[in-house]
């Protein structure tokens, strides 16, 4: 499959014209686009601009997404805050609460702000590295449409439900986790059907209880409930399965409970057979390094840390050890000159963008 690169400040001016012919305000559209080009940037594919139609202009043109954000502070304290998105932008939403979370942070040490009616915010780890970029640890989770089932079911209930931490270190990059609490997400399956690639088996079941493959039929099957994604250890509990769920579900929680959002079924997206809006819920913590110890001395801890994992012996026929965010940021070393890889299918995708939105003078950008 020929894959073609393109420019990443190409591809933010195009994406921001098009969510402005979509609706979304200028100031907003430049948010939405740093957050997906973002997620390129570092590898995290999945979550990038191949959702730019998908999950955000087919959603505005369905009526089901709000292009203009008004987001609404219900509750607050000197270190939380509860924030009601009405539906809008879940990226202009999830900024401002992670900004508030920091502000917080900065003057009590700890800050927290839950969301509620929300939508998609996209790279779960855009937000936590706002906190990394402060001396702060960061972190955030969100509730999803439901795909997960819980150990020993076959009913999609759960949604993936990262669970995100960006801690500062003394390497050129911070500690990045960003996973969902599932084995795999939708959003890769979306990818491997884009791509033409089946699934491995074990990720996937069916509501007979067997593992499937074929990305199409996963998906069709996620939407119609006779398919789920498995959680973070597999099915059943020898491997651990009820941890993924475990976790899955403190995610669920946390991203209802406490801002008295929708949860499970309620943000499947569809009302009888009409679609409706997904009303998703976050939440979002930052710690202020300096409240605990010295910055410097902080940074330097957690590099060795992460230092002494990587140098620690190797199993036999692998020369290396990672740990969570070096991945990241080679891709970005690898695509920072090259940009974003494009398959056929996604140029494909984005032509019909320049169509639909008749922002033609970028159709031979994304011409195959």
């Amino acid at each position: 499959m020929k894959i073609k690169y393109i420019q990443f400040e190409i591809l933010e001016d195009f994406m921001v014209k098009a969510m402005i012919r979509a609706g979304i305000p200028a100031a907003d559209a430049a948010i939405v686009a740093d957050v997906l080009i973002q997620a390129d940037k570092l590898g995290f594919d999945s979550h990038g601009v191949n959702r730019l139609k998908s999950v955000y202009l087919d959603r505005i043109r369905d009526g089901i997404l709000n292009p203009v954000t008004k987001p609404e502070i219900i509750r607050e304290t000197y270190t939380t805050a509860v924030i009601d998105g009405h539906n809008g932008m879940g990226h202009v939403i999830a900024r401002m609460a992670m900004e508030m979370a920091i502000k917080k942070a900065g003057n009590y040490g700890m800050g927290m702000v839950a969301v509620r009616n929300s939508s998609h915010y996209g790279f779960a780890g855009y937000y936590p590295l706002m906190a990394v970029r402060e001396n702060m640890i960061g972190i955030t989770g969100t509730n999803a449409r439901p795909s997960v089932a819980p150990t020993f079911g076959v009913e999609n209930m759960l949604g993936t439900n990262p669970l995100t931490f960006g801690i500062p270190t003394d390497e050129p990059f911070p500690f990045l986790l960003d996973c969902a609490t599932s084995i795999t997400q939708r959003g890769k399956v979306e990818l491997y059907a884009r791509e033409g690639k089946k699934l491995r088996r074990g990720l996937v079941i069916n509501d007979r209880g067997m593992t499937e493959t074929d990305p199409e039929q996963i998906l069709e099957e996620l939407n119609d409930g006779t398919a789920a994604l498995l959680p973070l250890g597999g099915i059943g509990e020898e491997t651990g399965g009820y941890k993924g769920y475990g976790y899955a579900t403190v995610v669920e929680i946390l991203s209802s409970a406490l801002q008295q959002g929708a949860f499970l079924k309620m943000i499947s997206g569809i009302s009888g057979s009409k679609k409706v809006p997904y009303s998703l819920g976050h939440f979002f913590i930052a710690l202020d390094v300096s409240a605990f110890t010295e910055p410097d001395d902080f940074r330097r801890t957690a590099g060795d840390i992460l230092r002494e994992l990587r140098n620690s012996r190797k199993m036999p026929g692998r020369s290396r050890i990672y740990t969570a965010g070096e991945k990241e940021y080679e891709t970005w070393i690898s695509r920072k000159d090259r940009g974003v890889p494009f398959s056929p299918e996604l140029l494909n995708e984005f032509h019909g963008i320049c169509s639909d939105y008749g922002l033609y003078e970028f159709a031979d950008v994304f011409s195959i």
